[in-house]
């Protein structure tokens, strides 16, 4: 009962003001973000959690993390993303492309720097589909002589 109360209280907690916030969409791979960037003391809230506890890994957390530190401004927007599909790689994936173009959005001068990182372009890199009589894409059986 007490577990219950708290998640609904951290619920409570995250519906964050999203007005006067720029917004962009990142994908990657089948992983689509939806991302609102606006001024504020640099939380960032994926599907309704903290990026610490949604994010497991030390290199998604510091991904994500680039775009802010590369304008030298870690601590100056606030985000608030919804991401559907893919997994964990795809879905960071995804939120960095949205967060580099909402911060496009906001100020044009930060496209040179991030553009130089790569952080504005799609990286539209896909599984690619099993083909009959294979066993995997490309990988065929294993050949018998006997």
């Amino acid at each position: 009962m007490e577990n219950t109360e708290q998640v609904k209280d951290l619920k409570n907690d995250i519906k964050l003001d999203f007005k006067d916030s720029k917004y962009a969409t990142g994908r990657r791979k089948t992983s689509i973000a939806k991302v609102w960037l606006k001024k504020g003391t640099g939380k960032i809230h994926v599907n309704g959690k903290n990026y610490d506890s949604y994010f497991k890994r030390d290199s998604h957390k510091m991904q994500i993390l680039k775009p802010f530190e590369l304008i030298n401004q870690s601590t100056s927007y606030d985000v608030k993303c919804n991401i559907q599909g893919g997994g964990a790689t795809g879905q960071v994936g995804a939120l960095v492309l949205g967060i580099s173009r909402a911060l496009i959005q906001i100020d044009p001068s930060f496209k040179s720097t991030l553009k130089k990182e790569k952080l504005t372009t799609r990286d539209s890199r896909s599984v690619e589909r099993k083909k009959y009589g294979r066993r995997k894409a490309r990988r065929s059986f294993q050949f018998s002589k006997r």
